[in-house]
C-alpha cells in the first residue's frame, strides 16, 4: 500500500511504511472514508498540518482519492506511529453550505457549474438528465443536497464519486460481474429480510389544489405490504413533481428490504455498484446482488473485504 499526501500549496508528501489501513466505499452517503497507520521517525521534518488531499494505491492501481480530515502522530514503548485519517472527495460538497437560488430552468449543467466545479471536483457524465422549471436551492442546503435531490429526485440517476475522486452521474453498470461459486473463500455470511420501514403506498397531496397521486409499490403489496405514507407537497405542484416525490420515497424505503453481508479474506475484491453473483454451496443468497457498501482492510489478523449486497434495483 503507497501513500501520498498533497499539501495546500502542491508540495507532495510519501507516506512510510503502512502497517495498517481500512477503506470504506459506498454509494453516495455517507461519505467513503480511510484511516492509514504507518511507521513514523519522530524529528523529520514536520509538514503534515499542511496537508488536504490524499491518494492511494495498492499494486499500482489507485484505491481511494479524497481529503485529509486528521493527522496523529507520536511514540510510546513500541516506537512511533503516524496516523492519517479522512473522507472522499465528497466531504467537499458535504461540508459546504449552498447559497439560496431559484432557477427559472435548471439544467444539470447549471447544476455542475454552480456547486460542484468551484470545489476543483472533476465530474463523470453518462446520462441525459431532464432540466427542471422552478428548481429552488433551499438556504441551508450542504452543495451536496443540491446535486443529489436535482439528480436523484428528478432525474432518476443517484450520483456518486469513485475512488479516483470523480463525480459521476450515469446509471450503474450491467454488464460483467463477479461469480462466487461453491469454492469461494467466504468467511463469513449474514442474509436480512427487514419489511419494516419498507413502504408499500405513498400519497402525494398538493397543498392547493387538493388534488393527491397515488404511487404504489406492487411487488410489496403483492407480497402483503401495508405500510402507507401521506406527503403534502409545497402549493401548485405539477404532476411530474408529484409522481417524483411518490417514486422517490418508494424507492429510498426499498433500498432495506433485503440485504446480504459477506466477507471475503482478500482486500479490494469489489467496488461499490458491481454486479456480485452467488452460487456457494450453502445454497443461501443464490442469486445477483449489486455491492451497496464495501470495506476494504488490512489489520491484524490480515486482509479482508467486507461487502454489503442488495438486489440490484434496490441500490441508488
Amino acid at each position: 500500500m503507497q501513500g501520498v499526501l498533497t499539501c495546500w500549496d502542491g508540495r507532495r508528501i510519501i507516506l512510510p511504511d503502512v502497517v495498517r489501513w481500512k477503506f470504506q466505499y459506498g454509494c453516495g452517503t455517507p461519505c467513503d472514508s480511510f484511516q492509514l497507520t504507518c511507521l513514523w521517525e519522530p524529528g523529520e521534518a514536520d509538514v503534515l498540518a499542511e496537508a488536504v488531499g490524499f491518494t492511494a494505491s495498492q499494486d499500482g492501481e489507485t484505491v481511494f482519492t479524497g481529503v485529509v480530515d486528521e493527522c496523529e502522530r507520536g511514540w510510546d514503548s513500541s516506537g512511533g506511529t503516524l496516523t492519517v485519517a479522512g473522507r472522499g472527495m465528497a466531504a467537499r460538497l458535504l461540508d459546504n453550505e449552498a447559497l439560496g437560488a431559484d432557477y427559472q430552468v435548471a439544467t444539470l449543467e447549471d447544476i455542475l457549474r454552480d456547486h460542484v466545479a468551484p470545489y476543483g471536483i472533476p465530474a463523470s457524465v453518462g446520462a441525459e438528465l431532464p432540466a427542471v422549471p422552478n428548481f429552488s436551492v433551499s438556504t441551508g442546503s450542504s452543495e451536496w443536497q443540491v446535486v443529489y435531490e436535482f439528480c436523484r429526485y428528478y432525474g432518476g440517476i443517484a450520483p456518486r464519486f469513485d475512488r479516483y475522486g470523480r463525480l459521476v452521474i450515469a446509471p450503474w453498470p450491467d454488464g460483467e460481474r463477479r461469480v462466487l461459486g461453491p469454492d469461494a473463500a467466504v468467511t463469513r455470511l449474514t442474509l436480512r429480510d427487514q419489511r419494516y420501514g419498507v413502504l408499500s403506498q405513498v400519497l402525494v397531496r398538493d397543498r392547493t389544489s387538493e388534488e393527491v397521486q397515488t404511487v404504489a409499490d406492487g411487488d410489496f403489496l403483492r407480497r402483503g405490504g401495508r405500510s402507507r405514507r401521506v406527503l403534502t407537497m409545497p402549493g401548485k405542484s405539477s404532476y411530474q413533481a408529484m409522481r417524483y416525490s411518490g417514486e422517490y420515497q418508494l424507492a429510498r424505503a426499498r433500498e432495506e428490504l433485503r440485504t446480504l453481508e459477506l466477507e471475503l479474506p482478500a482486500a479490494f475484491a469489489a467496488w461499490p455498484g458491481e454486479l456480485v453473483e452467488l452460487r456457494l454451496a450453502q445454497n443461501v443468497g443464490t442469486g445477483l446482488w449489486r455491492v451497496r457498501e464495501s470495506v476494504s482492510a488490512q489489520e491484524e489478523r490480515g486482509s479482508y473485504t467486507r461487502l454489503t449486497l442488495a438486489p440490484p434495483d434496490a441500490v441508488g
